[in-house]
């Protein structure tokens, strides 16, 4: 009787697990264990939010393994020397489990495999979070693509072929000897001691979560997702990013579950938009793994000499708090704060306040939007602050500085979102639900604060920042 340990990290689901899958194959009987070293990813650790939603994600896949009659083997690493106590107890004779493309755990898994095969311990890795492998899509001169239009023409004749892998039909677990016990999810100490998370009970973590959520987008939003995705008072978007980033479901789950459901309305087309968004992803980690350093420097080296304003703490605490004076920008980061998410066009705008209008480095709001958000993956947030601040691949230009005031005029035109997230303003009419500081009567008796910073006067002065350094690089170049 041969017995194999499947290897769970951020592939937390049962279905389309090619790791799962090939195990079961090619042995009679598996061990599902989840080891878990934060302490090995370096810097970026799973931020708090992350962490509820592991703990939740991680009973979720416990349940499942259980009505199939088995059991998440659940140890604190360090992950080799666990794998090892494991292999030792069960007896063992291979590893099984799906890539990850992080810098560190990329290094830290080589390290892993090279060890374990040195024992004489069969080691075998899977794609099943991304649709291609990030070395697999390559420009016509064999190098990475920089630019996502290219990217995604050339990924996209990739994808329509891909179809899921069932739940194996055949799952049958190994006990494991007095050696190798198992901690309990809760001893891994990932939920808040304070209950900062009751917003957070929108969620529903694992992989049934995922499948509801895909479902109701399906029902609800696909139809209109080209034109209702910017909206944020509407629920037009997936909001499948969580579910995705800790691998409940797989892209190749959701083409494959959308172009059915767009088959059966006769309108495939409505899919084309949705699709365009999860390569967007791709592309994120397409970048990390050839770049492994954009999570921390500009991605366009021109910008290492951008004149950043000196840190200011107490700028950076009001915008955190949602209290920067700026509706849009405030109902966003209330609701990230309240709820772990916050949505994509709003996003563009905390950040083009934060980067440009406060010229406060994108590095400082990746890591609160690192430790915030239950969707936080390392190689869209950081794509993501690059891309706004100007320092990125395929990049917003510098001087693209988002009004938020136009900007939510436009894309929540009757202030919902806003009056929702910023009750100060829940009665605001007309116009002042936007610009509220445009009635000196009415913001005094609302009690929401002045901005913190005129949108004109900032603009112009990044704007004097980002010419100084073409200026300086012109001079280089001379």
């Amino acid at each position: 009787m041969s017995t194999a340990i499947v290897w769970f990290r951020r592939d937390l689901r049962l279905a389309d697990n090619p790791a799962l899958e090939a195990a079961v194959r090619a042995h009679d009987r598996v061990i599902a264990a989840y080891v878990h070293a934060p302490e090995e990813e370096g810097a970026w650790t799973p931020g708090a939010a992350s962490r509820w939603w592991l703990h939740h994600s991680l009973m979720a896949l416990e349940a499942s393994l259980v009505k199939h009659g088995g059991h998440l083997h659940v140890v604190a690493g360090p992950t080799l020397a666990s794998l090892r106590d494991l292999i030792g107890a069960s007896g063992a004779t291979a590893v099984y489990f799906n890539r990850l493309y992080e810098p560190r755990i990329v290094r830290r898994d080589k390290v892993v495999r090279r060890a374990l095969e040195q024992d004489g311990v069969a080691v075998a890795s899977f794609n099943a979070a991304l649709w291609c492998e990030p070395w697999d899509v390559e420009t016509k001169q064999g190098g990475p693509y920089k630019v996502f239009t290219p990217f995604w023409r050339h990924l996209r004749t990739r994808i329509d072929g891909a179809e899921p892998l069932p739940v194996p039909s055949r799952l049958s677990f190994a006990d494991v000897g007095a050696g190798g016990a198992s901690d309990a999810i809760d001893d891994l100490s990932l939920l808040p001691t304070r209950d900062w998370a009751r917003g957070f009970s929108i969620w529903h973590p694992g992989e049934a979560g995922a499948w509801e959520m895909l479902s109701l987008f399906a029902d609800d939003a696909l139809a209109h997702y080209a034109e209702s995705r910017d909206l944020p008072a509407r629920h037009g978007t997936s909001r499948l990013s969580p579910h995705l980033h800790w691998g409940e479901i797989s892209p190749v789950q959701v083409a494959a579950y959308l172009r059915e459901q767009a088959a059966r309305q006769r309108n495939a087309a409505d899919i084309e938009p949705y699709l365009r968004q999860l390569g967007w992803r791709e592309f994120g980690h397409h970048l990390l793994y050839h770049f492994p350093k954009t999570p921390t420097e500009s991605f366009n080296p021109a910008f290492n000499g951008f004149q950043w304003a000196e840190r200011d703490a107490h700028a950076l605490r009001r915008w955190k708090q949602g209290r920067t004076g700026i509706p849009i920008v405030d109902a966003g980061m209330r609701e990230l704060w309240a709820t772990g998410w916050m949505h994509n066009r709003v996003r563009m705008l905390v950040a083009s306040l934060l980067t440009k209008n406060l010229r406060q480095h994108w590095v400082l709001g990746e890591k609160w939007f690192w430790d915030t958000l239950v969707d936080a993956d390392l190689a869209n947030n950081a794509m993501g602050w690059q891309w706004v601040a100007g320092s990125g691949a395929d990049a917003a230009p510098y001087f693209r500085i988002f009004n938020p005031v136009t900007q939510s005029e436009k894309f929540d035109p009757e202030g919902a979102y806003i009056r929702r997230w910023v009750p100060e303003l829940a009665d605001a009419p007309g116009r002042l639900v936007h610009a509220p500081w445009e009635d000196e009567t009415f913001l005094a008796r609302s009690g929401y604060p002045r901005p913190m910073v005129d949108l004109k006067t900032s603009r112009e002065a990044a704007l004097g920042a980002y010419q100084a350094l073409r200026e300086k690089r012109d001079a280089a170049r001379n």
